[in-house]
């Protein structure tokens, strides 16, 4: 891995561990193994670094998701598939941890993946349930932004329920019940 991948790395892991005021440089440098000139030889401070970690976290965190999402199965199956696919839930989701950090939120710069990704999601589960209307797998009267809004303030709510809680089947619960939920409107038997 080259000097520069690691320090997006570092950074990476560093934002969801400690938020952004809490990643120094030196800390940055240090877990990534680099020299002192490293982080100023490939980016031009610690906020253009921040910013290359936030799209790549962002970016594999719409990978991941469309790799479920885009999956086979019914429209009911693949945001069931989403939902309850693998997570370190107590650790929470490092895209969500992000909206919490005010540094982050309030650089505009910093804050664009987090918006642009979460703005991805939504449209992505709406676009599921439009075609889950459209074959007849769920209810036309089924509001498909609220749905894709509900999924994702299940998954990011239910991370908050899980660290508060120090168990996952806050999360769990959270999943079973949206599912529930959805199910009343899908109409055919899964």
């Amino acid at each position: 891995m080259s000097t520069s991948e690691r320090l997006i790395e570092s950074t990476r892991e560093l934002l969801w561990e400690r938020g952004y005021v809490g990643t120094s440089p030196k800390a940055i440098l240090e877990r990534a193994g680099a020299g002192q000139g490293s982080m100023y030889h490939h980016f031009k401070g610690k906020p253009d670094l921040a910013l290359a970690a936030i799209r790549r976290t962002a970016e594999e965190m719409r990978a991941t998701a469309e790799g479920v999402l885009g999956g086979p199965g019914t429209p009911y199956e693949r945001i069931a598939a989403y939902l309850r696919r693998e997570r370190d839930v107590l650790r929470g989701c490092p895209v969500g941890r992000l909206t919490m950090d005010p540094d982050v939120m309030a650089d505009a710069a910093l804050r664009a993946p987090v918006d642009e990704t979460l703005d991805w999601l939504r449209e992505r589960i709406a676009g599921i349930v439009e075609e889950g209307k459209a074959q007849g797998g769920f209810a036309a009267s089924l509001e498909s932004e609220e749905v894709a809004a509900a999924v994702v303030a299940t998954v990011q709510g239910g991370y908050v329920l899980a660290r508060a809680s120090g168990s996952p089947a806050a999360f769990d619960a959270g999943v079973r019940g949206l599912l529930s939920l959805l199910s009343a409107h899908n109409t055919r038997t899964e």
